[in-house]
């Protein structure tokens, strides 16, 4: 089994150590896709942030390697996609983008997920996850006002009227004397043993699943033909995962049967023998690496004390049958930033924060449900009932819905900063490619990202008060005339399709891109009413009290 520490061991040790600041606006412990996406965003927004991470380098093996329409979203809204699309590999597949498959092989199901997405990209993507650190690390130390110091580790904090007191240590001098680090904000984007959730006391719920699987990367060294992104071995003598890892990259992942010991699965002879049935061997490929990894389901109860909050694998764990698990770290970064931007502007209370961390729990809970549920499925040993799960599964694949069910999109957990609307409020809101004179491109490079007020019938701002469109474009707002007589054209109708889908003709879409409010477009004003309501007090439904 590859160990971290091993592989950084081998890495080249840091030239010099440089203390974070000691005042900073934001403080981000852990210096992974999280954390750094955290402080790209918010350093964008102006404010001051220090990353902190205890390893001297960057982890230079895969560990994620799928990511779903709505991640790449969040990216594009740092700045990342417009150069780094390449790092991404669609998902493709004549049968579909993922397959459940019995141990002769034979096709159980397949589901299609390969339709056009809500976001504007495709729905799900390979893609190796060294080279996404890397830009990320690269944009967050050019970006100004965020500073990232590798070599320190988080070692406790205290919270008062003023904010949060963190102190570091050198990680390679643990006995040193620790530098104070005085913030207004402090992120816990520290990895599934946080330690920044330890020193909350933060309790922490567990679905009750758990499979050791051994995660194997390589490197095809001959050309070859899959069916589909995902393949699901469902075979109760080896349960089994083929994966499309990003581009010139493949990932096998086998589970650990009962009469095979841990360490006897991290041996590189039980990868090659496991791969070997699918032609995979020492003369076709190059073993990057391989691992045992336990597969869980858990997530914190709470998810911030104060002016500390968590988000990614601080705050939730799930099995990887869906590919979900860092896709739900960067929704966090982005739904905890904007919040704190406009905090930080004066431009909302900071009791808009209270439902961060419900309505990623109930968001979250639920792909982590369906992770746990696919897993079962997938982890089951017993001969006769796998009998009957694939007569189960086979029999799905007749259902037509079947073919074309969609990954997971939940509605964001209650209570939420949203307007009750129908029930679109707190789902995902569209983005589509867009032309205003001669541009062409998705709505969030063209028109703006931010908050999106959009109609199918006028222009939304024609019936905005001058007062209320100097306040909305102060907070990030912008405004859009789908009608067809307005300058924003709808170049596939993907915009035509989610109104009549929702049966409304107006939106107001919040700067993660899930609705605020949807209705008719005489609703407007009445739209930025409640959102002045929820900024300023923080809740908007009845019922929602912040603490």
């Amino acid at each position: 089994m590859t160990d971290r520490a091993d592989v950084v061991a081998a890495c080249p040790e840091p030239q010099g150590v440089t203390a974070p600041r000691p005042d900073v606006d934001c403080l981000v412990v852990g210096g992974g896709p999280v954390g750094l996406l955290t402080a790209i965003l918010l350093g964008r927004s102006g404010l001051q942030v220090s990353v902190v991470e205890r390893w001297p380098q960057r982890y230079p093996l895969p560990r994620a390697c799928t990511i779903d329409h709505e991640a790449l979203r969040i990216l594009q809204s740092a700045g990342l996609m417009a150069d780094h699309a390449g790092l991404f590999e669609p998902s493709q597949g004549e049968r579909g983008g993922y397959e459940f498959r019995n141990g002769a092989g034979d096709l159980l199901q397949a589901i299609d997920w390969n339709r056009a997405s809500e976001s504007g990209w495709a729905n799900t993507n390979g893609f190796y996850q060294p080279d996404l650190e890397a830009v990320l690390e690269d944009v967050a130390i050019t970006t100004p006002g965020v500073t990232v110091h590798r070599s320190w580790t988080f070692q406790s904090l205290t919270q008062d009227a003023q904010g949060v007191f963190a102190l570091l240590a050198p990680t390679e001098q643990p006995a040193a004397s620790p530098v104070g680090v005085r913030s207004r904000w402090l992120v816990g984007a520290d990895g599934a043993n946080s330690p920044v959730r330890s020193q909350l006391g933060l309790g922490v719920g567990d679905s009750g699943f758990q499979a050791d699987w051994l995660v194997v990367d390589y490197e095809p060294l001959a050309e070859e033909n899959w069916s589909a992104f995902v393949t699901q071995y469902c075979d109760p003598a080896q349960p089994a995962t083929v994966v499309n890892s990003g581009p010139g990259r493949r990932r096998f992942e086998f589970m650990r049967r009962a009469d095979v010991t841990p360490e006897e699965l991290a041996l590189e002879s039980t990868a090659w023998r496991l791969m070997k049935p699918w032609g995979v061997t020492p003369e076709t490929a190059r073993l990057e690496r391989h691992a045992v990894y336990t597969f869980r389901g858990r997530w914190a109860h709470t998810w911030n004390k104060g002016n500390v909050f968590l988000a990614g694998d601080a705050a939730h764990l799930m099995p990887p049958f869906l590919g979900q698990g860092l896709c739900s770290g960067l929704r966090d970064a982005l739904a905890l930033a904007w919040r704190l931007d406009l905090v930080h502007r004066g431009l909302a209370s900071p009791s808009v924060c209270a439902s961060y961390g419900p309505e990623r729990t109930g968001h979250v809970r639920e792909i982590i449900d369906e992770a746990v549920s696919a897993g079962r499925v997938i982890c089951e040993l017993d001969v006769d009932r796998a009998a009957v799960r694939d007569a189960e599964l086979r029999r799905r694949s007749r259902d037509a819905d079947a073919l074309t069910r969609e990954p997971p999109h939940p509605r964001l957990g209650e209570p939420s900063l949203t307007v009750a609307s129908a029930g679109v409020q707190g789902r995902l809101a569209p983005q589509g490619r867009v032309r205003v004179a001669d541009r062409e491109g998705l709505f969030d490079d063209v028109v703006g990202g931010g908050w999106q007020l959009i109609s199918r019938t006028g222009d939304p701002a024609g019936l905005l008060s001058e007062e209320d469109a100097a306040w909305f474009a102060r907070i990030g707002g912008v405004t859009a005339d789908l009608s067809g007589d307005g300058p924003v054209q709808d170049l596939d109708d993907a915009y035509a399709h989610w109104f009549a889908k929702h049966a409304c003709t107006a939106v107001l879409a919040r700067p993660d891109f899930y609705v605020f409010v949807a209705g008719e477009h005489g609703d407007v004003p009445g739209f930025l009413a409640q959102l002045r309501q929820a900024l300023r007090t923080g809740f908007v439904r009845a019922g929602f009290v912040p603490e």
